[in-house]
């Protein structure tokens, strides 16, 4: 009996996507729930799970197309049906016996496809970032798949052994060497998550009128009050105490006070919230995403930690879903990761202002008319200036600003 795969609801206002990457072959065995494609919108990776057990039969589409919702995927043939004819026409295919060596090297070219079909989109990012051949590392995932986990191994066990990972290959190596000497171009197609990043960019420029302002914070306090309480913190709630929460908590008051900045225009109407969920940029094997903190407003320290960390782990393995990335009032980017001093964030549309952090660093300030050394960061808040003027937004950012120089105020509400 034959089961139709076919292309999955994707979320609210999804109805397309692009078919990224083939997981199962024809003639590949697969299991009930599991993945044998990968699907990519607008927001996120989605993996399309095997509506039945059986065999691949006919793929309907190939990488790189893009389909609809409901639309054919795939074709499965129920208890193993199609696999009898796929192991069949081997032989037909090679009725005299002077084929054998071309039939010796199709198991090696299937073997490297399978090898290839198998990486999902966060294993493909890493085997490309750190030049690792996929084919050469023993995979620890479910049916022998690799995992991030793998390749990130096999390259630390690579960098352990340069020597032995140079010369090894030099005979080789030096033939190849020659067409390397001119200078190359490569075209790769931009994924739609990307496309997608791009256009909301865009447009936030384009519709908005963008403004930012900026401010310093003195980080002593937090940074204090994380060593002291970080290693009782961790044993109590399982996760570490991070810099987000304090900003995320800094931020429910200023939102609260400065009603407009946690606003949106919709249409001709402006709408306010009495709720803040707050989008935390994270960054992902396909680009920059924004997956929704909700209720911030209610949550503790621990609980916005567990929630980031959460995010964090799905954006690296691709497994953020459409809901984690609906909705979101507004958005606190953290570029001090990758050591960045100052930017000027730009909002994500429908909201109407974005926080950036940056690295902490120690600069000479005056306290009390003495200079010393203090450990100092940047933050910006770029706003929309057609709903938020300049006195909302500064004293939005120096509301921040004081509750993390002072994080009593955290726990009072001042």
């Amino acid at each position: 009996m034959s089961i139709e795969v076919k292309v999955p609801t994707l979320g609210e206002s999804v109805s397309e996507a692009t078919v990224g990457q083939w997981l199962k072959k024809p003639g590949d065995t697969v299991a009930v729930d599991e993945p044998i494609a990968s699907l990519e919108t607008d927001k996120v990776a989605v993996e399309v799970p095997a509506p039945a057990a059986g065999v691949i039969g006919q793929l309907m589409v190939a990488e790189g197309d893009t389909v609809s919702v409901g639309a054919l995927l795939a074709v499965i043939e129920e208890g193993g049906a199609a696999a009898a004819p796929t192991t069949a026409t081997a032989p037909a295919a090679t009725p005299a016996p002077a084929p054998a060596p071309a039939a010796a090297s199709a198991p090696a070219a299937a073997t490297a496809d399978a090898d290839a079909a198998v990486l999902s989109p966060a294993v493909r990012r890493a085997v490309l970032e750190h030049g690792i051949d996929p084919s050469t590392v023993k995979g620890t995932g479910k049916d022998g798949r690799l995992t991030k986990e793998d390749v990130l191994s096999a390259a630390q066990a690579k960098q352990a052994a340069p020597a032995a990972a140079v010369s090894a290959p030099a005979p080789a190596a030096a033939p190849a060497a020659a067409p390397v000497a001119g200078r190359n171009e490569e075209r790769v197609k931009m994924t739609r998550l990307r496309q997608t990043i791009a256009k909301r960019l865009k447009s936030a420029q384009e519709n908005a009128a963008l403004l930012t302002t900026f401010n310093d914070v003195d980080m002593g306090a937090v940074m204090e009050a994380r060593a002291k309480y970080k290693d009782v913190f961790e044993k109590k709630h399982g996760v570490k105490l991070g810099l987000m929460s304090f900003f995320a908590k800094a931020s429910v008051l200023a939102l609260k006070d400065i009603p407009s900045v946690n606003a949106q225009i919709q249409g001709e109407e402006i709408v306010y919230f009495d709720y803040v969920d707050i989008s935390v940029a994270v960054s992902a094997p396909n680009g920059l995403v924004v997956p929704v903190v909700r209720d911030v407003d209610k949550m503790s320290f621990a609980d916005i930690e567990k929630a980031i960390a959460d995010y964090g782990k799905k954006a690296r393995d691709g497994a953020l879903t459409m809901a984690d990335m609906a909705g979101g009032t507004f958005t606190i980017s953290n570029g001090g990761v990758f050591g960045g001093l100052m930017s000027t964030p730009i909002i994500n549309p429908p909201q109407s202002a974005v926080l950036g952090l940056h690295r902490i660093e120690d600069r000479p300030v005056v306290r009390n008319g003495q200079i010393v050394i203090r450990p100092m960061m940047y933050i910006a808040l770029s706003y929309d200036h057609r709903i938020i003027d300049g006195r909302e937004a500064v004293t939005a950012l120096k509301t921040i600003k004081e509750a993390i120089e002072d994080p009593t105020r955290l726990l009072i509400d001042l």
